[in-house]
């Protein structure tokens, strides 16, 4: 009995004992669980502290910047030239104060591993230590970029402020629900093999010298620097070679007797005609000057949101961040004022946020150009927008799909995957060394990854996801990377894609997928802990957890945002975005109670679950090719591929309008009093439209090939149409613009005839052009056309008989209303060396025929002096197109350039200087 009673006491006490320690447990997690929160609770003050202090640093920079705009621009009027500090640099070309670098404010903060970082200075060149802000942190030496984007924490173009939007007949700017799209034959065409990724001509940069207070920056820039900035003299900066003043057709020759320039395409002699005032006078070897005018970045226009992912982030500045072509903007919705990075080369595909909310890292495709266009990542001041360090210039074999900076270590880690056929993903300590420090790199999946994050809790671990699978990774501390895959239960729970991932505050993995379900990962491991099936109908786009714990989800396919409490029930509330605007892409939390959210129609749209979302940005979702300005109003008129119109405001930064027409547009124009759209269609259909309703009065057709070009005469009274037909229509204009009766189609003065073209060859020919039309101009005196085709002929036309004008020579001294057509005398300049007659998509002359606008198939849009006659004209040259630039125009009063892209979808405003 004894004995039986000590073992029935001993396993009691045993069993107590057990409790207890199971008790202590659970007290211990629960007190680990508050302090984390507190951890985080106290990060979200620090976070609320740096928000302050960047948006006064910013409005001091915006302040500084105003004021040596002012000066600035008071020494460009009087005739001075800048001084030797000042220097152009990167794709925004803009000019920098030297006065202001003695006023540099130098930001630096220490992760929380105690490792030393560096200084995140605004200026891209190394500063004497006089001139430095003292600190006892340790520095580690760096080699600072310079972001080429228009804006400078200490440049005039810091800003892009809109002003109070005018009164003006604007239609719901909301976008029409979009019809049942066709497909495009391939016969019809014209641009599937045109090359849209090329990053410009930055190999042609020339070495420099710079001043004499840094011996050793000419080798590290001329090295390391990806934009090889040129800090010149001068005397340099005269020099022919400039970096942004490429010279033109180089094999041109000047034929005194016929006062003729013979240029060549492809090997193909162009013969162009100077006007009889210039023959005399005329010097082939003269090289023209570049103007004293420029561009700067003003505005952007569109959202990448069509193929991309988690790019959507509110920055502590008040500004949204994110991406479309090579820009990267920083929007802030309340000010009406955009910012813009300009430091990359081609398309950015991806996006992160540093956990001290003041870094971004963004990452771009390859591109064409052997250094500049590889594919690499940038981490750069999202106040100051200097570039900090760039990464991998050399090591990414595609493009950079996803980036993460991890959490839990404060943000000294950064995560990369390569969109290459391996699909690698990579870790970098981006703080070490001057281009970083690639700790790791292996084979990711075998099958597309659409994202990848570290885990906010859990130090070096990073969870993938993509098509098939989703994968938990633990960096250890030897620098290698182990994985687990996660296992679904059932082959019901395995989606064909993992398409998103988000984490609880208490560190369990949410991921979406193509069954439309979310399922909850337990931390720490790769097992399910539940699973909300039928969540969205289709896939499950983005998951986003908010501060407060609740968790919303966003459909691609429904456009609904749900949200859910922690344990993944629904709450009741819910949004759904309208049907036109496209499915869920991405989602963010913004100020208070508000959402960001982007769609898959490159809209961005903002608002809360209650009160309904609304957008604030829009944009095209197809390439891009028609592009017009209103005659005078400070508006402009876009269209594409994608069948939709729009008119946009360029002083309010809005649409004015947006409409269906069912139809790939390839051409627009507005009627000269502005109150008719003829919009030209890929189908050879061409719709006349009331610009102000936007009622279709009639649809007319010719041919079945595209409408390449329209233009009005100069007195309304005549519309011109080039087709891809090789023909050139005219129309007599009646009743307000709103009635057409054809007068024909321009050929021949004979049905057969023999003639000279603008090569010297003597050919018959049925019909005017051998090659479908180009570009077109009217006379000022509304009698003449002269028109190109793709086959580098420029032919004259008699408008009233619709005959071509053989000898070109008689209409040499014939003024023109435009200046559209790139080949003509009076454009010679704008061919660069070796242009294979594609090159430039697109050129305009100014309303005041002073400057000249071009682009081209670099994305390039370039600044020339009017009329560019000389073969060697220098130019300013811009970046920010990812794609082949496929128009450019002026507004009405010379104020504002306007390009758009063709592949990026993106819509520039460039602001004349």
């Amino acid at each position: 009995m004894r004995i039986n009673g000590a073992e029935s006491l001993s396993s009691s006490s045993k069993s107590e004992a057990d409790d207890m320690i199971e008790t202590e447990n659970e007290s211990l997690r629960e007190r680990v669980g508050d302090l984390e929160k507190k951890v985080l609770e106290q990060g979200d003050e620090i976070v609320c502290l740096r928000s302050t202090l960047a948006d006064a640093l910013r409005r001091l920079n915006q302040l500084e910047g105003s004021r040596t705009l002012s000066l600035n621009t008071s020494v460009l009027k009087n005739g001075n030239t800048p001084r030797a500090g000042n220097h152009y640099g990167g794709n925004g070309h803009h000019l920098i104060s030297p006065t202001l670098s003695q006023k540099e404010v130098t930001l630096r903060y220490r992760s929380t591993n105690e490792h030393p970082v560096s200084a995140l200075r605004d200026p891209v060149r190394r500063v004497p230590s006089h001139n430095s802000t003292h600190s006892s942190l340790p520095q580690r030496r760096a080699v600072h970029y310079q972001s080429t984007g228009s804006l400078h924490s200490d440049s005039p173009s810091s800003s892009s402020v809109s002003p109070v939007p005018p009164a003006s007949p604007s239609p719901s700017p909301t976008r029409p629900a979009t019809a049942q799209k066709s497909q495009r034959s391939n016969g019809t065409n014209l641009y599937n093999s045109k090359r849209w990724s090329s990053t410009g001509d930055f190999n042609q940069a020339q070495q420099f010298s710079v001043a004499p207070q840094s011996s050793t920056l000419a080798s590290r820039l001329g090295t390391k620097s990806l934009l090889n900035l040129n800090l010149r003299t001068p005397t340099q900066q005269n020099h022919n070679h400039h970096y942004h003043q490429k010279h033109g057709t180089r094999d041109a020759t000047y034929n005194n007797e016929e006062g003729s320039v013979r240029m060549f395409l492809r090997g193909r002699p162009i013969n162009l005609y100077a006007p009889t005032a210039d023959i005399a006078t005329y010097d082939i070897t003269k090289v023209a000057t570049a103007p004293s005018s420029k561009l700067k970045l003003d505005w952007v226009y569109g959202y990448r949101g069509k193929d991309c992912r988690s790019n959507l982030y509110l920055l502590p500045t008040g500004e949204m961040v994110y991406f479309v072509a090579s820009v990267a903007v920083l929007y802030n919705v309340e000010e009406q004022s955009q910012r813009h990075y300009l430091g990359h080369t081609d398309d950015i595909k991806c996006l992160t946020i540093h956990p001290n909310k003041l870094l971004v890292a963004t990452g771009q495709t390859a591109g064409h150009d052997s250094r500049e266009g590889k594919p690499h990542i940038r981490v750069w001041n999202s106040v100051s927008l200097a570039t900090v360090v760039v990464l991998g210039l050399g090591e990414f074999e595609r493009s950079i799909s996803c980036l993460s900076f991890s959490k839990a270590d404060g943000g000294s880690l950064l995560c990369a995957i390569d969109e290459g056929n391996d699909h690698n993903i990579s870790v970098w300590d981006w703080q070490k060394n001057e281009k970083g420090h690639k700790i790791t790199e292996t084979k990711c999946s075998m099958d597309t990854v659409v994202a990848a994050e570290f885990h906010p809790l859990e130090r070096n671990q990073i969870v993938t996801c993509g098509k098939g699978h989703i994968s938990f990774w633990t960096l250890d501390t030897g620098g290698t990377l182990y994985k687990r895959n996660g296992i679904f239960e059932t082959t019901r729970d395995r989606p064909k894609y993992v398409t998103c991932l988000a984490f609880t505050q208490n560190g369990d993995v949410l991921s979406g997928d193509s069954n439309g379900s979310v399922v909850i990962w337990s931390r720490g491991t790769n097992n399910i802990k539940k699973v909300a099936r039928n969540v969205h109908e289709g896939s499950v786009f983005s998951i986003c957890a908010l501060k407060e714990g609740s968790i919303i989800t966003g459909g691609g396919k429904d456009g609904k945002l749900i949200q859910f409490d922690t344990s993944m029930h629904p709450t009741g509330y819910e949004a759904q975005v309208a049907e036109h605007l496209g499915g869920i892409r991405t989602v963010s939390e913004g100020r208070g109670s508000q959402l960001l959210v982007g769609s898959t129609r490159n809209c961005i749209l903002i608002g809360s679950l209650s009160m309904g979302f609304s957008p604030a940005v829009l944009g095209h979702t197809d390439e891009l090719w028609a592009l017009c300005p209103h005659p005078t109003l400070a508006q402009f008129l876009t269209a594409g591929f994608d069948r939709i119109v729009q008119l946009w405001d360029s002083l309010s930064h809005s649409v004015v309008w947006s409409k269906d027409i069912a139809e790939q547009a390839q051409s627009a124009a507005f009627s000269s009093n502005g109150h008719i759209i003829i919009v030209g269609c890929v189908s050879g259909k061409w719709i006349v439209m009331d610009s102000e309703t936007r009622e279709i009065y009639s649809t007319h057709v010719d041919g079945n090939e595209p409408i390449q070009v329209v233009k009005f005469s100069p007195d309304g009274q005549l519309l011109a149409l080039g087709s891809r037909d090789n023909y050139i229509y005219i129309y007599q204009v009646t009743d307000g613009a709103k009635h057409y009766t054809r007068l024909g189609r321009c050929t021949c003065w004979e049905d057969k005839c023999r003639r000279r073209c603008s090569t010297g060859a003597i050919i018959d020919k049925l019909s005017g052009h051998s090659s479908f039309i180009t570009h077109i101009d009217w006379s000022s005196d509304n009698e003449y056309l002269r028109s190109n085709s793709g086959d580098y002929e420029l032919l004259y036309w008699k408008v009233k008989v619709c005959r071509q004008v053989p000898q070109s020579t008689q209409l040499r001294d014939v003024a023109w209303a435009s200046n559209s057509c790139v080949l003509s005398f009076s454009t010679i300049g704008i061919w660069p060396e070796g242009a294979d007659g594609t090159d430039v998509n697109a050129c305009e002359r100014s309303n005041k025929a002073k400057l000249m606008a071009t682009g081209d198939d670099f994305g390039k849009v370039k600044l020339y002096s009017y009329p560019v006659k000389q073969p060697k004209s220098l130019c300013h040259s811009y970046g920010g197109h990812s794609s082949h630039v496929t128009n450019v125009t002026f507004l009405h009063d010379d104020s504002r350039l306007i390009s758009i892209g063709g592949k990026d979808t993106s819509v520039l405003q460039w602001q004349i200087i």
